[in-house]
């Protein structure tokens, strides 16, 4: 392993940055002007943080705030690796409010190290839709991963109301999908038609109907493709249509839904 390499990868995301790092470098005392959140991925560190000095080894989640003096030394010679998104103030500011509807202005890590399985996946899921570098992974999709990271990280912080569903307004989020499933929709526009929060949608549409909305929204993007290619629409014609990305993207998940490729379904009902 190198002695210090960090590549910096491309986001897809407006105000988070995505860094790779391998390294087995000691880091001064330092601070940063954004958010930090990461997952280490081999390997264990010793850092001073803003709660003391802490420990964290493969599979923690670690985090650092605006301002906050902390360093980094590896345990052992092999070093470590982690996933790291920076995210702007701004950012998490506006997820805060969204998250506490509106009780909380700002949002804070207070836990420098947090071991949990569930919460270093919502980390990976998050990272690999900002990072995937292609157009298969939706807006909204991108939206909830960051959204329901957060919410799990700063729950005490900002509180908020994790169990509200309100049918009347999911209702009308639905039917902005249904009415367009192709649209490149996000969680601020399901928000705007049915007055919820972002944070209250993604909540409330999955406890009312089961999915979350980036799941509804590719359950009504196969559907839409699946008439088409029963119409005789060529699959590359229905995928775009259908708002996926691409043939391969429909066709991964035609197969997961239905069992069988789009291919093998045109032949046969044609």
């Amino acid at each position: 392993m190198a002695h210090r390499q960090f590549t910096m990868l491309r986001s897809a995301m407006a105000g988070v940055e995505a860094v790779v790092a391998e390294t087995r470098h000691s880091f001064p005392r330092h601070t940063h002007d954004h958010f930090g959140i990461g997952v280490i991925e081999r390997g264990a560190q010793v850092s001073a943080s803003g709660r003391g000095l802490v420990e964290a080894g493969a599979g923690d989640t670690i985090t650092v705030n605006p301002g906050e003096v902390h360093d980094g030394m590896p345990i052992g010679e092999a070093g470590r690796s982690w996933r790291m998104l920076y995210v702007d103030p701004a950012v998490i500011a506006e997820a805060a409010r969204d998250i506490s509807q509106g009780r909380a202005e700002a949002g804070e890590f207070s836990d420098p190290v947090i071991r949990s399985v569930a919460i270093a996946r919502r980390f990976r899921e998050l990272f690999h839709r900002v990072t995937a570098g292609d157009d298969r992974q939706t807006t909204v999709g991108r939206e909830e991963a960051l959204l329901s990271l957060l919410a799990e990280v700063m729950r005490e912080r900002v509180g908020g109301d994790r169990s509200a569903s309100i049918p009347q307004g999911v209702a009308r989020a639905q039917d902005l999908i249904d009415d367009d499933p192709a649209a490149p929709l996000s969680l601020a526009d399901l928000a705007r038609e049915s007055g919820l929060s972002r944070f209250q949608v993604l909540r409330a549409f999955a406890a009312v109907t089961g999915l979350t909305p980036h799941a509804y929204l590719v359950q009504r993007r196969i559907a839409v493709a699946r008439r088409l290619i029963a119409a005789g629409t060529p699959l590359a014609e229905a995928a775009l249509a259908g708002g996926f990305a691409d043939q391969s993207h429909m066709t991964r998940v035609f197969v997961r839904k239905y069992g069988v490729s789009p291919g093998a379904y045109a032949q046969a009902v044609a």
